[in-house]
């Protein structure tokens, strides 16, 4: 290998290595040989796992990247003419290089939003033309947990969200590339926000959370099963090892979502410390820290500096916001040099 530098940044959690107890996993599962492309054991046991964490009738497909579980997830639920409500700020509004539109062929109906969170309310100012043949016909609404913007959906929301949906027909799919944060900030199992509250689909992400690039659909409403396997292939998105990206998921999943949500805690935890300390130094911190991202203001100048030793990205170049992400190996010296570096 070649010589390289380690350092650490604010940056995003995708920066973040791989959890020695992932290396574990998958290292557990490299002696012999098994049948590829998911008629493995490994992955009879991760459909197991899923069962237990999202309900008895979940069914799970493993894809490689988070950009391909909304593909794939939203694509089963859509045809040709139809169209995804999201907020102008979602992920796959505003980071995925137009793959929903250029691969699944989508319309985005895009609301803004003070927060980066749907409401009943904003989803109905998409909900109308209904059977007009000139406007993209309304299918789904998508949702992020925890949001681009840093915030959480409470379960109560998601709920509201959910029958808002169904009550014209869509269904709800929710991105999940962070949902080990959100499980952990609001003290709850994986199922209780999404099974049964009444979301249809999930992106779980495991890469965020201490995998590699090991991130799945979830499929919670049978209705959009038979299609997932055909369009996860035409996608891109089946891998052939796939034990390999299977024992990660089970690994982060199993007892309880043991390790998953321990990750999400730490990272929200080392995430409060920043914020509080931030405060400390009279700085503005628009965005509530409801997980894992700390979004403040910071004065003319300071960024570019700070940037040339932690690395982090500009949330927005016109008031000198940043975005500061936490990952499940942030420590509280990282937090405290971070704030030292300010503060100086």
């Amino acid at each position: 290998m070649i010589e390289r530098k380690v350092w650490r940044s604010f940056a995003s959690d995708n920066y973040a290595g791989v959890h020695p107890q992932i290396f574990e996993a998958m290292a557990s599962v490299n002696d012999g040989h098994e049948r590829a492309y998911g008629a493995d054991a490994v992955t009879d046991e991760l459909l197991r796992v899923i069962k237990q964490e999202f309900g008895e009738h979940a069914t799970v497909y493993p894809v490689f990247n988070g950009t391909g579980a909304n593909v794939v997830s939203l694509s089963a639920a859509t045809r040709r003419w139809e169209a995804v409500i999201c907020a102008a700020t979602a992920h796959i509004n505003t980071d995925e290089g137009g793959a929903p539109e250029k691969m699944a062929g989508l319309k985005l109906w895009t609301v803004e939003t003070p927060d980066g969170k749907l409401t009943p309310e904003l989803i109905e100012t998409q909900c109308f033309d209904f059977d007009f043949v000139h406007r993209a016909q309304q299918a789904v609404v998508s949702i992020t947990q925890t949001t681009e913007m840093g915030t959480l959906y409470s379960i109560d929301e998601i709920r509201a969200i959910a029958e808002t949906a169904h009550k014209h027909g869509l269904f709800l799919h929710m991105d999940g590339a962070r949902l080990s944060n959100a499980a952990a900030a609001l003290g709850a199992n994986f199922k209780q926000f999404t099974t049964d509250v009444g979301v249809d689909l999930v992106s779980f992400g495991g890469t965020k959370i201490g995998a590699l690039a090991a991130e799945a659909v979830i499929v919670l409403n049978q209705e959009l099963d038979n299609q997932i396997a055909f369009l996860r292939k035409t996608s891109m998105q089946l891998p052939s090892k796939m034990r390999f990206v299977s024992a990660q998921l089970i690994a982060l999943l199993r007892d309880g979502s043991k390790l998953a949500i321990a990750n999400g805690n730490h990272a929200n935890g080392m995430a409060r410390r920043l914020d509080a300390g931030i405060r400390a130094l009279g700085l503005a911190l628009p965005n509530p820290t409801e997980a894992n991202a700390v979004f403040p203001i910071l004065p003319a100048g300071v960024y570019e500096k700070l940037q040339d030793e932690f690395p982090f990205y500009v949330w927005n170049h016109t008031i000198n916001q940043v975005r500061l992400m936490c990952s499940w190996d942030t420590t509280e010296a990282d937090v405290d040099a971070l704030l030292e570096a300010i503060k100086r």
